[in-house]
């Protein structure tokens, strides 16, 4: 079927289902921002290929929402869908739940598969539809109805993650969850993200592309911790680690009973983002609820010494790789065929040879030219470009390890530029080097600090249309929470520990798009009268292309910036790397 097919068929079963409209967005039954094939609905049915985005379908109409990374991506995979696209970052576009109550009638229904919505969001839109009598279905999987040949649920064997690694073993991490719900008062803390309970338990899996976490949910008593898993997920070693340290495993739908049998002495905490609404309305009403942000999201934030530690050897590594990777295309380009999705493949090979690879850590974005004007342009056979000897490849990409995840990127010249492409890399090198070298009051958030990042690209008329900065996993998801650097507000201070991307970029449609990211480790800096102050340590190892540098546009303090930093990476992959390789480096890296 083709996307007006399945449009016409939902709108059949949601005539049969009598509702008005139905909603389906992006997300699985944990709130994750990647899913699994099973759980892409929203891109079965719509056609758009984006991570981030939710479709709303009428009787009469359809439309899609979604950010401004992905504004040309949708614009191009919509058309001739029928299916209209909503910039809903953009000043006076309605979100879906204001565009409904503006389009249905008083007392129409809207449908939707309440296990793929957070509480959060089912109570936000019965609150604003609420005056106009408006209801919510939040029981229909109509998509699974349609979909004949969906994929299975995911059955990959979870495994341990060592502690050598993770610095902190389980029980420790139990104790510090249980000491907090304490203090909360809550005696029961349901834990439903993925990465909070891989994280927690020292476990990973398979189960969505890329990022290490295992379909789950956790409960937590005083006493007992239950993880509700598909049990033919465990291999027996990993069963009998976990019940040797008091995780008792139940079967993944078995939860909904237990909750069901919580008691009015009981209090349970959660975190209504991340919690879907069909778990919600299964906990008991008798139960207290207390709503907060997870636990452990906070606690896996702040890095420990450990896993520091890990990730500066792992950042070594996938540096060893980058490295090999731009020699190799610097010196191929124009000689041999060479394509974005051919480029992206060596990458994945050289970063397959360094220790403790496991796999990427999200699908790479390789942009020739315009392509990369297209924040998260994925290439395929159709579309993708012939790389020459001119312009700007952009690269994004990231590896997950054993010790760590990674997430770079580096615009690279391939050749002649362009007086605007020229200004357009040093612009945003300013906007790096800006945020790069702040020092802060403790105290500080990532939205105090984005104007760093922005001032340099502000100053000429331009802006790009996302954040410049988000937290990173330990061996986990490459985007973490709470914490990130953004002009939306945040109230989440940013610790000793955190580590964060630092992005700026400059994209201009059917031109070029160029992104500088490192990854930084937040440190202390020094105490004065007026309190503590914190910095930025960049601990991605990479060097930046020079030869898109107008070093006129730079200021000393910037130049200094830039050869401090070439100088750190150079010592620190000099040794990994032949005599051939340091020499290439050692240029690359000179002194400007």
């Amino acid at each position: 079927m083709n996307v007006r097919d399945k449009i016409k068929q939902l709108r059949e079963l949601m005539i049969k289902s009598n509702v008005q409209a139905y909603i389906v967005p992006s997300y699985d039954a944990h709130q994750s921002e990647y899913v699994a094939e099973y759980f892409k609905c929203r891109q079965w049915v719509s056609g758009f290929t984006g991570s981030a985005g939710t479709i709303v379908v009428t009787l009469e109409d359809a439309g899609l929402w979604t950010d401004g990374r992905y504004y040309i991506q949708a614009e191009n995979e919509l058309n001739g869908t029928g299916i209209r696209l909503f910039r809903m970052v953009d000043p006076g576009v309605p979100s879906y739940t204001e565009w409904l109550k503006e389009t249905l009638k008083e007392n129409d229904m809207i449908g939707l598969d309440g296990r793929v919505f957070s509480i959060n969001m089912v109570k936000a839109m019965e609150k604003e539809l609420n005056d106009k009598k408006i209801s919510l279905k939040i029981d229909l999987d109509l998509i699974d109805e349609l979909w004949k040949d969906r994929p299975e649920i995911p059955m990959d064997k979870i495994f341990i993650h060592d502690v050598k690694y993770a610095g902190k073993s389980r029980s420790e991490k139990l104790t510090k969850v249980r000491n907090m719900m304490k203090t909360k008062g809550a005696n029961y803390h349901l834990l439903s993200s993925l990465d909070d309970i891989a994280w927690l338990l020292n476990v990973r899996g398979n189960d969505v592309p890329n990022n290490p976490v295992v379909l789950s949910n956790i409960l937590i008593s005083m006493e007992e911790c239950y993880l509700f898993i598909n049990l033919q997920k465990v291999p027996n070693e990993v069963k009998l680690e976990l019940e040797s340290e008091g995780i008792v495993l139940r079967d993944y739908y078995e939860i909904e009973n237990d909750l069901k049998k919580l008691k009015s002495e009981d209090s349970i905490i959660f975190d209504g983002d991340k919690v879907n609404a069909s778990l919600y309305y299964s906990i008991n009403n008798q139960a207290r609820k207390i709503e907060d942000i997870n636990i452990t999201t906070n606690l896996k934030s702040i890095k420990n010494e450990t896993e520091i530690e890990n990730l500066r050897q792992c950042e070594i590594n996938d540096g060893v790789a980058m490295v090999r990777f731009i020699k190799w295309l610097k010196e191929n380009v124009g000689k041999e065929l060479i394509t974005e999705m051919s480029a992206d493949k060596k990458l994945q090979e050289f970063r397959s040879e360094q220790e403790l690879f496991v796999g990427p850590s999200f699908d790479t974005i390789a942009g020739y030219k315009d392509h990369a004007a297209m924040m998260h342009y994925k290439a395929n056979d159709e579309i993708q470009y012939i790389l020459k000897n001119k312009g700007l490849f952009l690269v994004d990409s990231g590896g997950q390890y054993l010790n760590g995840t990674t997430d770079t990127t580096r615009t690279i010249v391939l050749g002649e530029l362009t007086e605007e492409e020229k200004r357009d890399f040093t612009l945003v090198l300013k906007g790096h080097i800006g945020l790069s070298s702040a020092k802060f009051l403790y105290g500080a958030t990532g939205s105090n600090l984005d104007i760093l990042a922005r001032q340099p690209i502000w100053e000429q008329g331009l802006d790009y249309k996302c954040g410049t900065g988000h937290g990173v996993g330990f061996f986990l998801n490459v985007h973490e929470g709470p914490h990130r650097i953004s002009q939306v507000p945040n109230e989440i201070k940013l610790e000793k520990g955190m580590i964060i991307t630092n992005e700026p970029g400059i994209y201009r449609e059917g031109k070029h798009g160029i992104r500088t990211e490192n990854m930084m480790v937040a440190c202390e800096d020094i105490k004065t009268e007026f309190g503590k102050f914190m910095k930025f340590e960049a601990i991605t190892y990479c060097p930046i292309d020079l030869d898109g540098i107008d070093k006129d546009m730079l200021t000393e303090n910037e130049i200094k910036w830039i050869n401090n930093y070439h100088k750190d990476v150079y010592l620190k992959l000099a040794p990994k790397l032949t005599q051939e390789e340091r020499e290439w480096l050692k240029e690359q890296t000179r002194n400007i």
